[in-house]
């Protein structure tokens, strides 16, 4: 039995959910369901981050409190466990005393080592990135994620994180095989050749006090990202109960990083150059994935272009949400996805195939077998068409293993046409009908990390030996 801690990034909660941070928190909740499945015993972190200038101009824009502000995009967050049946252990406020305490007692270490200095800065910011910019950031004097925005140029008097003190040390953890995949792992790499640069990890009060206090200097806050970063261990209850979950997970177990393409930097050099300096244990592997557009455009408000979960759960439902974002979006590459594209898979996979087949093979046991097929005893057990992929993070190519063998099932019917054999043979037809149900069942066991709503609904109604109600309704037109 293997300990195993897993987290996404938190999201900012200057807006509400979009698809891209859904894909990221489905794709850890099914390796968490999965690795529970296999007997493995799992900590599974989410959370907000609720920090930082844009959160408090939004918060100004909206003429709300800001604390109140928070509080309510924070709940909205929460609720994406019930929209889209998300099993995580702990949901983290960056907010949360205890959060605080630990990103204070992080500054504080860092201090001692020597790694925070005090000093004058001039430089181009960001505010969507909420950070400074170097001249190799900058495309058309913009900053490339933002060029929407101008970058505002500041003078400061900051404190600093020796960042250029960890290149060797940055390029020995990167020889781990601690990225996935192999382009973003290069990526980072290239970027500590390139040379690091210290960087800054706090505010004057004076000018953005929306943050945590650093430790013996009342004038400053910590920058967004130092606070925010400190999440991932500050959820096990560090550094008050260092014996017990962060032991256990971060120190002793398998600890991995869900996070988004445009993180590279924050996550596998920012992150665990701080934990280096703080005497923590490093991050064991960061997995980046990538961007969803819509027809070749970043989605955004402005454009119209933007599907949110909570519009996929209302169209498709829950499960069938958490099958098109796993199935249809690249681990790694960028997908574009339409309402169209939803659509047809949703009908073309789901209700004809899936749902269709379910049916299919439940009609005919109900109407021709008298007793339950036994309950296979396959907990646990999966083969390596599906744990292979999965530990590469290929949670498409895992679907596309299951749903070709949905397809065999459903040819299987076709070629032995059961409803036929029934008639001339009872005993050979019964068979037929008994070996579609344990193909069902397995495929039932297959899906559940997915689909478990639907995983479920197949076990009970093999058990009860009667067909249920269409697993995927068929879209109104």
């Amino acid at each position: 039995m293997t300990a195993r801690y897993i987290t996404t990034t938190l999201p900012y909660v200057n807006a509400g959910a979009h698809i891209g941070f859904a894909v990221e928190i489905l794709q850890a909740d099914v390796l968490a369901r999965l690795w529970r499945l296999q007997g493995d015993q799992v900590f599974f972190n989410t959370g907000t981050d609720e920090h930082g200038q844009k959160i408090f101009e939004a918060a100004e824009k909206a003429g709300e409190d800001v604390q109140k502000y928070v509080d309510t995009y924070a709940a909205s967050f929460q609720k994406l466990k019930d929209t889209l049946d998300i099993s995580n252990d702990a949901f983290i406020r960056t907010t949360d005393e205890n959060h605080v305490k630990a990103a204070q007692e992080l500054w504080k270490r860092c201090d001692a080592s020597g790694d925070i200095e005090k000093k004058k800065f001039k430089g181009l910011y960001c505010v969507g990135c909420e950070k400074f910019l170097t001249e190799r950031d900058l495309v058309d004097g913009k900053c490339p994620l933002h060029p929407d925005r101008e970058p505002e140029e500041r003078e400061e008097e900051n404190y600093f994180f020796k960042f250029s003190k960890y290149e060797s040390y940055l390029l020995e953890y990167l020889e781990k095989d601690v990225i996935v995949p192999e382009h973003r792992l290069e990526e980072a790499r290239q970027f500590v050749k390139n040379g690091l640069e210290d960087f800054s990890i706090s505010r004057e009060k004076e000018k953005m006090s929306w943050g945590v206090p650093v430790p013996g200097d009342d004038s400053q806050v910590m920058y967004v990202w130092f606070d925010a970063l400190t999440n991932y261990i500050s959820t096990l209850g560090w550094p008050e109960h260092t014996e017990g979950n962060f032991k256990k997970f971060w120190v002793n177990g398998e600890t991995l990083q869900i996070a988004g393409k445009d993180q590279v930097r924050f996550q596998s050099l920012m992150w665990q150059a701080m934990l280096k300096s703080a005497g923590l244990p490093a991050t064991k592997k960061i997995f980046y994935h990538g961007f969803i557009t819509s027809e070749g455009k970043k989605m955004s408000k402005s454009l119209g272009n933007v599907i949110g979960p909570n519009e996929l759960v209302e169209r498709y439902q829950t499960d069938a949400t958490r099958y098109l974002l796993l199935r249809h979006v690249h681990p790694f590459d960028d997908t574009d996805i339409t309402w169209e594209r939803l659509d047809e898979w949703y009908e073309a996979h789901l209700v004809n195939g899936l749902g269709n087949l379910v049916a299919r093979v439940m009609k005919l046991a109900e109407t021709h077998i008298t007793e339950s097929i036994d309950d296979q005893n396959i907990s646990g057990i999966y083969p390596d068409e599906i744990i292979r992929p999965m530990q590469s993070f290929r949670f498409d190519e895992t679907l596309n293993f299951i749903w070709s063998f949905i397809q065999k099932v459903d040819q299987n019917i076709t070629e032995k046409e059961p409803f036929k054999v029934i008639k001339e043979d009872e005993s050979k037809g019964t068979q037929i009908i008994s070996d579609l149900m344990n193909d069902i069942h397995l495929i039932a066991h297959f899906i559940e990390p997915f689909m478990p709503e639907a995983s479920e609904k197949i076990k009970k109604a093999i058990k009860g030996n009667k067909k249920p109600e269409n697993l995927f309704p068929r879209l109104e037109k």
